[in-house]
């Protein structure tokens, strides 16, 4: 197979089937979460998230709260990066100050405070419940 035939997709993972699609997809990933951790806000959340998960188990009163705070947590972390993702697209394109970059960037940065929002009222709730 020829990977620089004009007819084939410009993503080689796109040529990829079954495991070794899986293999090479997991290897992403894992190079996203490596680029995730030199954010500073995204390293603040895992570290939180290394007590928080633990602590869903202990404060949850059952599967589906412990669900809910371990998820509200993974949440807030799945926000970050995509967040991060819009702001490196964002700047790739230029440094220049452009309204619909803003507004690309303002709407992301939402996103993180609306999942904080979330996991927090969530953790309080758990914690009201259990005194």
């Amino acid at each position: 197979m020829n990977l620089h035939d004009p007819g084939l997709p410009a993503n080689a993972q796109k040529l990829r089937t079954g495991l070794d699609r899986v293999w090479h997809a997991a290897g992403y990933s894992l190079a996203g979460l490596r680029a995730g951790w030199e954010e500073p806000a995204f390293r603040q959340e895992a570290v939180a998230s290394i007590v928080l998960l633990p602590a869903a188990f202990w404060i949850g009163r059952g599967w589906v709260e412990v669900g809910l705070l371990a998820g509200s947590v993974l949440l807030v972390m799945i926000v970050e990066l995509l967040n991060t993702g819009i702001e490196t697209a964002i700047d790739r394109i230029g440094p220049e100050w452009n309204h619909l970059s803003k507004r690309a960037k303002d709407m992301g940065s939402a996103a993180v405070l609306l999942s904080l929002l979330l996991c927090a009222g969530l953790w309080l709730a758990a914690l009201a419940a259990r005194l």
